[in-house]
C-alpha cells in the first residue's frame, strides 16, 4: 500500500495506491467524507472499499482532498474537491494507461463528488455511493445518469434520512440500459460505524454481479 504524492490543482495531493492484478486491470478511485468534519482517506469505510476493489484485482487509489492530511490547499465547497478527484483519476489512469474501465466509490461528501465525476468521465462504468446526502447537496446534475451503480444508506441515518436519498434515486433518470439500485442497511447510521462489514458485503455482492455480467456499452461508454 505505497504512499503516493501527485500534483493536484492547488498543490500536492497525498494518496495510497495499490497495483492491480494482471496486465491491464481496471481502476477504482475511492473518495472520502467531508473534509471539515474529520473526513480523510483513512476513514474506515473508505479503507474497506479500497481493500474490496483490491481483492477484485483493480488498481486502486484513495487520496486526501485538498487541505486534508498532507494534501495542500484549502477546502473549496466541493468545486475544488471535484477538480482534485478528476486529477486523481487522471493520475490513476497514467499509471494504468490500458485500463479497460474505471469505477468510483464515495462515502457521504465523497459520494456527491464521485457522482459528479462520473457525469464528466465516460470511462467510469460503475459506482458505489454510501450515505449520499441528498438533503444537503443537489443531485439533479444526474440528468441522465450515464452509469449503473449502487447507492447504500443506513436505516438510522440522522444526517440524511434514507427516504430523502431513495427519493433522489427514484427521480434520477438514467441512460438506456443503466440502473441505479438503492439498498438500505438496517441498523446503520450515517457513518456506518458498527455496520461497515454489512456495507462491504452488499458492495461486494453488487460488484461481483456487475463484473460477471458487464453491461453493453452505451453512447458514453465507447
Amino acid at each position: 500500500m505505497p504512499e503516493v504524492i501527485f500534483a493536484g490543482p492547488e498543490g500536492r495531493l497525498e494518496g495510497r495506491y495499490q497495483k492491480g492484478k494482471g496486465e491491464n486491470p481496471p481502476v477504482a478511485l475511492i473518495l472520502h467524507p467531508h473534509p471539515l468534519f474529520g473526513g480523510t482517506m483513512n476513514n474506515r469505510a473508505c479503507y474497506e472499499l479500497y481493500n474490496l476493489f483490491g481483492r477484485k484485482g483493480f488498481a486502486i487509489l484513495r487520496f486526501n482532498f485538498r487541505g486534508v492530511g498532507r494534501s495542500q490547499g484549502e477546502y473549496d465547497h466541493g468545486q475544488g474537491e471535484l477538480a482534485d478527484a478528476a486529477t486523481a483519476l487522471d493520475y490513476l489512469q497514467q499509471l494504468n494507461p490500458n485500463a479497460p474501465f474505471a469505477w468510483v466509490a464515495g462515502f457521504s461528501f465523497g459520494a456527491w463528488i464521485g457522482m459528479q465525476l462520473l457525469m464528466r468521465r465516460p470511462e467510469i462504468a460503475g459506482f458505489i455511493s454510501v450515505s449520499a446526502p441528498a438533503n444537503l447537496y443537489d443531485f439533479t446534475f444526474l440528468a441522465p445518469c450515464p452509469s449503473s451503480g449502487l447507492v447504500l444508506h443506513g436505516s438510522l441515518d440522522k444526517v440524511c434520512p434514507p427516504e430523502e436519498t431513495r427519493t433522489m434515486v427514484d427521480r434520477t433518470r438514467t441512460q438506456k440500459g443503466r440502473k441505479i439500485e438503492f439498498q438500505v442497511i438496517e441498523g446503520a447510521d450515517h457513518f456506518f460505524e458498527s455496520k461497515v462489514d454489512e456495507m462491504i458485503t452488499a458492495s461486494e455482492a453488487y460488484l461481483d454481479r456487475r463484473l460477471a455480467h458487464p453491461e453493453p456499452e452505451g453512447p458514453y461508454h465507447e
